[in-house]
Order: structure tokens, then sequence, then C-alpha cells
């Protein structure tokens, strides 16, 4: 299964203590391939470092990097589909051009994908990724 995960899902998975942290924990379990692409990454690392501090930012995209069931994507479109928010774009793009499964997210921009008739995103919360997971 691929499966694109939004910053605001990544950052709250990454910590032991995070009640989430079972998300993550499938990840390295191999139990879901995840779908980057550069720009996702340095968002990742930007966000996991001001919450969470630059060495375990820098920890965890090493970790992604080496993982077998990570897939780094490079998206040849740029659909703009998230007016309300241009930069949760890159998610969709990776999305589309890896034909992940799901998007990952609890932000609400993310909502418009679920009224496109094409292309169809399935957007799902981190409690439903959780229950697809089987956690």
């Amino acid at each position: 299964m691929k499966v694109v995960v939004d910053t605001n899902i990544m950052l709250v998975s990454v910590a032991e203590t995070s009640k989430y942290h079972v998300t993550f924990q499938a990840l390295l379990q191999g139990k879901y391939t995840l779908c980057v692409t550069n720009e996702i990454l340095n968002e990742y690392e930007e966000i996991i470092g001001r919450f969470l501090g630059e060495q375990v930012a820098t920890s965890v995209i090493e970790l992604l990097l080496k993982l077998p069931n990570v897939e780094l994507i490079t998206p040849h479109y740029h659909l703009e589909i998230i007016q309300t928010d241009p930069d949760d774009n890159k998610f969709v793009d990776c999305a589309f051009a890896a034909n992940a499964n799901f998007i990952t997210t609890n932000d609400k921009h993310f909502n418009i994908l679920k009224l496109l008739p094409f292309p169809q995103f399935n957007v799902i919360s981190l409690q439903e990724f959780i229950k697809i997971l089987n956690l």
C-alpha cells in the first residue's frame, strides 16, 4: 500500500511518546510504502526540527532515506488543485505521480480532493489510517 503522509501526521507520529507513534512503527516494520519527494522531505526536516529539534529531524530524514519501503518520487505534473494552501500541493503531486493509495492528513485543505471526479485521491485522517493498518 502506497501512502503519502502530510507533515502534520509525520510530526505527531515520530515521537516515541506519542499515541500515534504506531504509524511510524508500522512504516519501520514495512507495513506500508511511504511516498515522498525532495520537497516533502525538506518540509519534514524543517517542521520536525522546529518542534522536536534539529538532531531528531536529521535522524528521521536519514532513517527515511535508508528504508527500503520509502519511495522517492519525482513528480512531472504540478496539478495546483489546492488553492487555499498552495504549499499542500506537493503532497497531491506526489500522490498523483506515485499512484498512491492514500494521502493521510488531518488538514482540512485536502477536503477539496474528495470532490474531484478526476484525478481521484483517497484522503484519509490519521485515525482512519490507523484503522486501515489494523493498529
